[in-house]
């Protein structure tokens, strides 16, 4: 069973900064992607970033030039550096690890809150 616990969630004025982390419990972690979502109050979930097992990244247009997401495999551990914050990007923020195969599994973390102040 594959475990994600994220940290550094909190309360930030806006134009802030803030650094999220997810822990992973895995053997796997190394060579699957990883990366983040979010999900505001009746909005659905939506991509922020995504970082391959190589390193190639994805950011969703409203993030990017903001954010920046790493990945540490030594550590089981995936980033997401958040600058100039935006009261837009307030919402839970969930660490996701994707398994292609043998079938497609996403596995989940339990969420941190971020809010921006305007």
């Amino acid at each position: 069973q594959v475990q994600l616990v994220e940290s550094g969630g909190g309360l930030v004025q806006a134009g802030g900064s803030l650094d999220l982390s997810c822990a992973a419990s895995t053997n796997i972690f190394s060579i699957n992607a990883v990366g983040w979502y979010r999900q505001a109050p009746l909005k659905q979930r939506e991509l922020v970033a995504t970082i391959s097992s190589g390193g190639s990244t994805i950011y969703a247009d409203s993030v990017k030039g903001r954010f920046t997401i790493s990945r540490d495999n030594a550590k089981k551990t995936v980033y997401l550096h958040m600058s100039n914050l935006e009261p837009e990007d307030t919402a839970v923020y969930y660490c996701n690890l994707r398994r292609e195969s043998p079938i497609p599994i996403h596995y989940w973390g339990q969420g941190t809150q971020v809010t921006v102040s305007s």
